[in-house]
């Protein structure tokens, strides 16, 4: 059963490259990153990112699967910046 609307491929493919585009400046943050915060920001906002990418794939196959993995993931990525926070504040704070 088809649950989505048929997008233009035009539209598909302008979300892959913005994404892709988005996802090289948050590697990029990830690498040079002056603080240890700025790493995990960027670490969560690639998560986000692949997301992205799966979501507009499971819209653009028609695939509704990916949206449950992605929501899965989503849970697991807030649980491990949760978890960064929690330490960076007990080492810089305590």
């Amino acid at each position: 059963m088809n649950t989505f609307v048929n997008i233009p491929e035009w539209v598909s493919l302008t979300s892959l490259v913005m994404l892709a585009v988005a996802q090289l400046l948050a590697l990029y943050r990830l690498f040079k990153g002056p603080t240890m915060p700025d790493r995990i920001v960027a670490l969560d906002l690639i998560a986000a990112l692949c997301m992205g990418f799966a979501i507009v794939y499971a819209i653009t196959t028609s695939q509704v699967r990916y949206l449950d993995i992605t929501a899965i993931v989503a849970l697991v990525v807030f649980i491990g910046t949760v978890a960064f926070a929690t330490y960076l504040k007990k080492k810089y704070y305590d």
